[in-house]
């Protein structure tokens, strides 16, 4: 299993909209194909998450 860590350094985006969402929830989705909450603030999450067939990240501790 892939580890967050081995994808690299943090890639940390920010939204176009340009406001923040309201609630610490709205920064995470449920990713369509393995089930994972990918933090849309953590541009590795989602670019790992939008590859077909991948598996969830292992997530350091």
């Amino acid at each position: 299993m892939t580890k967050l860590s081995d994808l690299g350094p943090p890639i940390t985006g920010r939204r176009h909209e340009g406001s923040e969402p309201a609630t610490e929830q709205e920064h995470f989705y449920a990713c369509p194909t393995c089930g994972q909450l990918v933090d849309r603030r953590d541009l590795r999450q989602v670019i790992w998450h939008e590859q077909p067939g991948h598996e969830p990240l292992e997530l350091d501790s």
